[in-house]
């Protein structure tokens, strides 16, 4: 079972931000593991990059024409979906000018709160950034600003690295988002429930046999 140096469970968490899945598995698991903590468990999460449309551009295009051609005439119908099934979970979802855009410059950001002990935080206000707030999550100088308001001081990480970290989760085989896994265990993939994810964690939190 693998351990962080201080033996906290070792959590991994691949997504992209425009995934709604992602962001619904991301804020289940979040539950969890404050839930986690509060009982004694000591837990580290590892935010680890996907990009769903390595294509996009970092000016974007409507988020609804997007959605448009995968959807089609029933566009409407599966964006009324998905915000019913957000505010279920507590989430607000807008599309009306959402941007569908680039995720590099995002996962940068992350990769660099996350050394900064702020990764969690930060996701967060990317997920919320994009799908309540309907920013551009490439536009360098919303990530500036978002970056200041979390905390992160800024330092430069380079393309190759980044890019590094995305062939790394390649390598690993995995295609989709959300993947999750606990302590070394077989990675989750797809949506989880909150139930899953918390048999998985107090699970994997079991000492060894």
């Amino acid at each position: 079972m693998k351990r962080t140096a201080d033996n906290a469970m070792r959590i991994e968490f691949v997504f992209d931000y425009p995934c709604v899945w992602s962001y619904f598995t991301f804020n289940r698991l979040q539950r969890r593991l404050s839930e986690f903590r509060r009982a004694g468990g000591t837990a580290e999460l590892i935010l680890r990059p996907y990009q769903l449309a390595p294509d996009a551009t970092a000016a974007g295009e409507p988020k609804r024409e997007v959605l448009r051609r995968s959807f089609g005439s029933d566009t409407d119908d599966a964006i009324a979906g998905i915000e019913s099934l957000a505010a279920a979970e507590g989430l607000h979802f807008r599309h009306a000018r959402a941007v569908w855009s680039n995720t590099f410059g995002a996962h940068r950001l992350t990769f660099l709160a996350q050394q900064q002990g702020l990764g969690a935080k930060t996701a967060e206000r990317l997920f919320r950034a994009h799908h309540t707030d309907e920013l551009n999550i490439a536009d360098p100088r919303v990530l500036s600003q978002l970056a200041a308001e979390i905390g992160v001081r800024w330092r430069d990480v380079s393309d190759a690295h980044i890019a590094n970290e995305l062939e790394s989760v390649r390598q690993a085989g995995l295609r989709s988002v959300p993947a999750t896994r606990f302590g070394g265990s077989a990675w989750m993939i797809g949506a989880q429930s909150e139930a899953a994810l918390n048999a998985a964690l107090t699970g994997s939190a079991s000492p060894a046999a």
